[in-house]
This record gives structure tokens, sequence and C-alpha cells, in this order.
């Protein structure tokens, strides 16, 4: 795997404000021609500094008004009884983001719902129903203060 140069970079930053940039228009910002931008992108792909690409969407605008970061603790931690608990939660689309912790809580989780009802019937339904989970503490974003996909590096 071939280390990062600072042209690499500039692209990988370009990609992060726009994935839909051509490698035209990222070879012209770069002062490039196209094969080099191309070659570039296709290698990082490949060595994983690219994981894929996706779009943002506006959780408002689908009417995805709830925010909720919950912190879950397990009855046992044994590490098959953690990979099922991640395997449960990872088929669940309402669970964006799921961290595994140390400290008070086993697990960190975002979900994005539609409201407070479809809260209270996912957490009954789903994660409180899961059969190794001991506790679940719940805060409520009222206020996205930032949210970003970006890296800096």
């Amino acid at each position: 795997m071939k280390q990062l140069d600072k042209v690499d970079r500039q692209i990988l930053q370009l990609l992060q404000d726009n994935a839909k940039y051509t490698i035209k228009e990222i070879a012209n910002e770069l002062g490039m021609t196209t094969t080099p931008v191309y070659e570039r992108i296709k290698r990082m792909e490949e060595d994983g500094y690219i994981r894929k690409y996706a779009a943002l969407l506006s959780k408002q605008k689908l009417g995805l008004e709830l925010v909720a970061i919950c912190k879950v603790s397990l009855k046992e931690h044994s590490q098959e009884d953690m990979q099922a608990f991640e395997q449960q939660v990872s088929q669940h689309g309402e669970v964006i983001e799921c961290f595994q912790t140390a400290g008070d809580f086993d697990y960190i989780l975002k979900l994005v719902l539609l409201d407070m009802q479809a809260y209270q019937s996912f957490m009954c339904d789903h994660i409180t129903s899961f059969p190794n989970v001991k506790k679940v503490k719940t805060s409520f974003v009222m206020n996205e203060v930032k949210c970003t996909t970006q890296l800096h590096f």
C-alpha cells in the first residue's frame, strides 16, 4: 500500500467536498491531466482509502424529526454475546451509528426516527427485547450543532 502524498490528500479533500466531481473537474482544480488523477483515485479505492461514495440526505425533508443517542449496557460480555448484539443492531436502519465503548456503557447508538412514538415502538420491539440488554439510557438531540462526514488529515 503506497503512502498518500500531497496530491492524493488534495484529491480526497475534493471528493469529500463533492463525491460527484468528475475526474476532469478534479484534474482542472489541481492543474493536472485526467489520466494520473484517474489512476490515483483507482489506487486509493483499491487500497481502501476510499471505502464508498454516498449521498447525504436531509433528515428533515424526509420527515425524520427525532435523533436519539442511546447508551446500552449488556448483561454478559463474552465475545459471542457482544457479536450477537452487534448483529441484531446492524439489522435495523433506524440505527445509523453504533460504537462499542469503554466506560459506563458498552455501546452508544445513534438513532434517526420519525418521532417519539416511533422511538418508543423501536425500543420496546427491538433494543430492550434483545436478550442480553441490561440497561438503556437515552438522550434526545435538541439541536445539531455540527454534523459532518469529512475527515481532516
